[in-house]
């Protein structure tokens, strides 16, 4: 089916922009500016939509002549295109659009074509059905989960490689112990945290949920002579 793949949906829009100008600035211009001033990463308007994978916007300037035997051809507006993918269906997600991220939409697509008459979360989602374009190859690159479930699989698999590098020749005993503190503070079946926080290239956010909450580890075991000496020809 176009634009699923398993629990993944990929959404493309094409929402043309009215031709028009303030102030000797053009609409596309002020849109522009206001993508380019969104915040990145977790700060990201996008960040509080639930079950966002990915996604991006831009601005479509007119179409590209790829030469003969096509023809030069104009389009009448320039466009704002938004492409996302995410876990769930259309509907959920643009409401969550709509319910998290309402004042983004309202300043990104405001000088989209008819976007005016757009006033409530229905109006939203029937306005977006307008502007989708079918992404008739999409591929899912996720592992199908919810965004819940893989940024709590990306904070699991950090601290447990950071567990294994910090405690490695400890004797079973200890490694039991640790390993259950390690349990503790992960809290690997609740998804709601500790977890890696969306948008973020990091698990954390002002301090909540390291690892400083374990006991402190032992420092790890200087290598024999061989072993650096081998590291050291590796390195050069």
């Amino acid at each position: 089916m176009p634009n699923q793949s398993g629990n993944a949906y990929g959404l493309t829009l094409l929402c043309p922009i009215i031709n028009g100008a303030i102030r000797n600035e053009s609409y596309s211009e002020i849109i522009r500016g206001r993508l380019e001033d969104l915040p990145l990463g977790a700060d990201s308007p996008m960040a509080k939509v639930p079950n966002t994978y990915l996604c991006r916007f831009y601005i479509l300037n007119d179409v590209f002549y790829e030469g003969y035997p096509a023809y030069t051809e104009r389009l009448q507006s320039k466009y704002l295109v938004f492409s996302t993918n995410f876990h769930g269906s259309l509907d959920t997600y643009l409401q969550g659009m709509w319910t998290h991220a309402q004042e983004a939409v309202r300043s990104i697509w405001e000088y989209c074509v008819a976007f005016k008459d757009v006033k409530n979360a229905d109006d939203f989602i029937a306005y977006i059905k307008k502007c989708q374009v079918d992404n008739n190859l999409f591929f899912n690159g996720s592992n199908d989960a919810s965004l819940a479930d893989q940024l709590k699989d990306l904070y699991i698999k950090q601290e447990f490689s950071r567990f294994v590098y910090e405690n490695h020749g400890l004797s079973s005993e200890e490694l039991q112990k640790r390993f259950a503190d390690f349990v503790r503070v992960t809290q690997p079946l609740d998804l709601s945290g500790p977890t890696w926080q969306a948008g973020s290239d990091t698990a954390y956010k002002d301090g909540d949920y390291r690892m400083a909450a374990l006991p402190k580890m032992p420092e790890a075991p200087e290598m024999p002579d061989i072993a650096q000496t081998t590291l050291k020809k590796m390195g050069s």
